[in-house]
């Protein structure tokens, strides 16, 4: 198992509890990248959308991703209770629209998810009892879903490894895996994983690393590109202002492309994020962006600092879809687009059905095509930036 996030872990975790001797390689920490440092807000289905995946793979093929998103979704509260994961969950996920037009967008996905995807934990809200619940005067209308929820990501990460440790699972952290061969391993086909430190011979290969993955795959690191992504931290409001900002205490996405997300942490302060970089990582400039986004949205707290900034890279696909499937017999799970604090976890439980002789979740995931980025390694990050001035154009429309 390559990868220390959320992906390898729980893959690590569900094939321990069948049985399997398992050996996970982290390049650095435990929740190192990604699934440590993301905004940490549990939606269901996937980033490109539910109209779009159809038109990759079909109406039946896509509800079945569907499903498993919300299965996704259930397996993590599960999984937090199971193993007593002290991670700050909090039940309640929200999208709020900022123009008529995207209020329209959000009733027709409603009318979608109650009538097509019989998903009903999804409702309205209007603007009247929005603006009780955000206390902010940006947005006309939104959705809450029951479902859906947010937590603190390293801390759930960490569990998981926790529990997987508990399982039997051996955990190598500081040891990146700098390439694997095939190999015959009593007669049968298996693979050698080189570290700085060593070898690990195994008879399957699970490559989690996503945007991170580096030099080790570069047919799959073709497919996505690493999109710099930042959140701040104010400093602690105090219960009362900061329950007075989000009364329900959900978490909130807007639904512009080039969106933000916000939501109230366990010890009162507002965590901001939103500002995204196709081009390069610079937090400092990030940091200010955010607090500048984050005043259009709560200009009352503009006596308030910035305690902490932070920011990584979230693995995108072109089409946003997760990209799961096999490279050489080796599997591999990458590419939640964003959309992975949830996903991730019901990946790791789908790969480990597969490894154990069960695919055919998985192999839903593994039909849906994917394109490399063009440009190579000069001009694709070049090209992608000019792609979504169009995008941020269209948010202003």
């Amino acid at each position: 198992m390559v990868g220390g996030g959320i992906a390898g872990c729980s893959t690590a975790l569900h094939l321990a509890e069948r049985g399997y001797r398992v050996v996970l390689l982290e390049a650095e920490r435990i929740g190192w990248g990604a699934s440590g440092r993301s905004g940490a807000q549990a939606i269901a289905g996937i980033a490109c959308g539910h109209s779009k995946l159809e038109r990759l793979i079909g109406t039946v093929d896509a509800r079945r991703v569907w499903d498993v998103s919300v299965e996704g979704l259930r397996l993590q509260r599960e999984l937090i209770a199971r193993h007593s994961i002290d991670c700050d969950y909090v039940a309640g996920q929200m999208h709020v629209a900022l123009k008529p037009r995207q209020e329209r967008e959000l009733r027709e996905e409603i009318e979608l998810l109650h009538r097509t995807l019989d998903y009903t934990h999804i409702r309205l809200v209007e603007r009247d009892e929005l603006r009780q619940i955000v206390a902010s005067d940006r947005y006309v209308a939104g959705t809450f879903d029951s479902a859906g929820g947010h937590l603190h990501p390293l801390k759930y990460t960490q569990g998981l490894a926790a529990a997987a440790e508990r399982a039997g699972v051996q955990i190598y952290e500081a040891s990146r895996a700098l390439a694997y061969t095939a190999v015959t391993l009593g007669g049968s086909r298996g693979f050698e994983v080189q570290t700085e430190a060593g070898r690990v011979q195994c008879r399957e290969l699970a490559l989690c690393g996503n945007a991170w993955l580096g030099a080790l795959a570069p047919a799959l690191a073709r497919k996505i590109i690493g999109v710099g992504t930042y959140i701040v931290a104010t400093a602690p409001l105090g219960a009362e202002r900061a329950e007075a900002l989000i009364r329900n205490n959900a978490a909130v996405s807007d639904v512009n492309w080039i969106l933000n997300y916000f939501r109230r942490s366990a010890d009162h302060r507002l965590l901001f994020g939103g500002p995204v970089s196709y081009s390069g990582f610079d937090l400092q400039s990030a940091r200010h962006s955010a607090r500048a986004r984050m005043l259009k949205v709560f200009p009352q707290l503009s006596d308030v600092s910035i305690d902490h900034a932070w920011g990584g890279y979230v693995d995108i696909t072109q089409s946003r879809a997760p990209n799961f499937g096999r490279l050489d017999g080796a599997y591999f799970l990458q590419g939640f687009s964003g959309h992975g604090i949830a996903l991730t976890g019901i990946a790791g439980k789908l790969l480990a059905e597969a490894i154990a002789g069960s695919s055919e979740r998985f192999d839903v995931f593994a039909r849906i095509p994917h394109r490399d980025f063009l440009g190579g390694a000069l001009l694709r990050r070049p090209s992608l930036v000019l792609a979504m001035l169009w995008y941020r154009l269209r948010d202003l429309l």
